[in-house]
């Protein structure tokens, strides 16, 4: 069939095939340098206990037939090393159903990372990255050209990120709608990178002609996607722009970075194609049905994005074949950060020394600037950040996490920026207080050097200790 295949796609596929794959092994070694503290089996939510009561056909795992936190290694590390060998081109070398076979270990191997992944792992990119990497499959590789249904199917999942986001504020807070949310938005994002103290001291005008051009990118540019080329690659190029500005603007682990490898695959590069052989029967059919398949499912997505009780980030079956996604349908106005600190005296003392753990990623010392994670994911530090929204999203291991601080937990340490207390002598009482934060003035960071101005609010936790521990410890 001389439909199935565009010839002139095979360098997008190329560079979108790399690119996919570099992002594969940013997850797998987040998974594999963090899981321990967060999910293993002495984690803040462990595996065996979410397995227990939870059934495979809920989330089907690798995991649900065993776990070992060497087992969950093995497979994170495995994840890396197929990885590696897609960036280096491993897929090009195989007949075309080793090379699908390869690209769908990755594929196998995260989906059983994220279904047990609970909390840690109830972002939106997680499903994103599954989506792109099972459509990602059927690409084929060298010895085809790319189906022309793979492609269609990846530019529909890019239109559904991107219409989806733009609904998701058009109905969500109202700051969208007067243009005025980035007046807030650099301030209390998750995770401001180093340079969103500028980008939020930037004249507000600016900002207004920001969320403009973003409605403008994410309402109406998707539509030409499905445009002749080249208005198809125009409308790519104007997407990885915008996300480009996002990367530079604060830290979204790899959300910008997946929705950049997904424009790449409707981009047409000026490139001759090399001769190739036609399709294999087989492998048409296998496609063909593997599309309709996706189209049939998309209906869930579809109703969700035109219903007026649109909701963003969720997967309709437990593979994440198919997804709805959004975020930030409101803006928070002002930011508050849990700060964690610890003693080696009497919690009732009033000259009591208190010190306190420096995270990774999240404000903490107002001195501090951020720094640049994405697209590595910091899953602590972003939780921290819901626990600052409401204590009701860190209820299932907040009170895990303060045991660990107090037992001086090397794994979860290891998570931290720094501890205040030796590996030889834990803190007595680990206690928590709310702050609220905001960027300095120009003024103020010129005569202090602190970029995040803090008020104490409330208490967060109450000075805890380990139970049953000797008065005298």
């Amino acid at each position: 069939m001389e439909w199935f295949t565009a010839p002139d796609y095979w360098l997008s596929r190329l560079v979108f095939q790399r690119a996919l794959a570099v992002v594969y092994l940013v997850a797998f070694l987040t998974a594999a340098l963090q899981f321990r503290p967060l999910i293993g089996e002495r984690g803040m939510l462990p595996v065996p206990r979410f397995v227990a009561r939870v059934p495979f056909r809920r989330a089907p795992s690798l995991f649900q037939l065993r776990y070992s936190d060497r087992l969950f290694a093995l497979c994170a590390w495995a994840g890396c090393a197929v990885s590696a060998a897609l960036v280096a081109g491993l897929d090009s070398l195989l007949p075309l159903w080793g090379a699908m076979l390869l690209w769908l270990v990755p594929w196998v191997l995260y989906l059983s990372v994220v279904n047990v992944g609970q909390a840690w792992y109830s972002f939106g990119w997680e499903s994103l990255l599954l989506e792109t990497g099972f459509v990602a499959v059927f690409l084929g590789n060298d010895e085809v050209a790319p189906p022309v249904v793979v492609l269609f199917l990846l530019r529909w999942l890019l239109f559904r990120v991107e219409f989806g986001a733009g609904l998701i504020k058009l109905r969500g807070d109202e700051c969208w709608r007067k243009l005025t949310c980035l007046d807030h938005h650099h301030e209390t994002q998750p995770m401001p990178g180093p340079l969103s103290w500028f980008f939020h001291r930037l004249p507000r005008p600016l900002h207004r002609v920001e969320v403009a051009a973003n409605h403008v990118t994410q309402l109406v540019v998707p539509f030409l996607l499905f445009a002749p080329q080249p208005v198809a690659t125009a409308a790519a190029v104007l997407m990885i722009v915008t996300q480009l500005w996002l990367v530079l603007s604060g830290n979204f682990s790899w959300l910008n970075w997946v929705t950049i490898v997904l424009a790449l695959s409707a981009v047409r590069f000026p490139a001759d194609p090399p001769p190739v052989s036609a399709a294999p029967l087989w492998y048409e059919a296998v496609v063909l049905a593997v599309s309709v398949l996706l189209l049939f499912l998309s209906h869930r997505p579809v109703r969700n994005m035109i219903s007026r009780r649109q909701v963003m980030n969720r997967s309709f079956d437990p593979l994440h074949l198919v997804n709805t996604y959004g975020a930030f349908g409101s803006v928070g106005q002002v930011r508050h950060e849990v700060v964690i600190e610890g003693t080696a005296d009497e919690a009732g003392r009033p000259d009591a020394d208190w010190r306190e753990y420096e995270f990774r990623g999240k404000p903490g010392d107002p001195r501090r600037w951020p720094r640049q994670f994405a697209p590595y994911h910091l899953r602590l530090d972003w939780l921290m950040w819901f626990a600052a929204l409401s204590p009701s999203y860190a209820g299932a291991w907040f009170g895990v996490l303060v045991e660990r601080l107090l037992e001086n937990d090397r794994a979860t340490l290891k998570l931290l920026r720094s501890s205040p207390f030796p590996a030889d002598a834990p803190p007595r009482f680990v206690r928590a207080r709310l702050f609220r934060y905001r960027y300095t003035t120009w003024r103020e960071l010129r005569e202090t050097g602190a970029c995040w101005e803090r008020t104490y609010v409330r208490e967060y936790l109450p000075p805890t200790r380990l139970t049953g521990a000797p008065d005298g410890s």
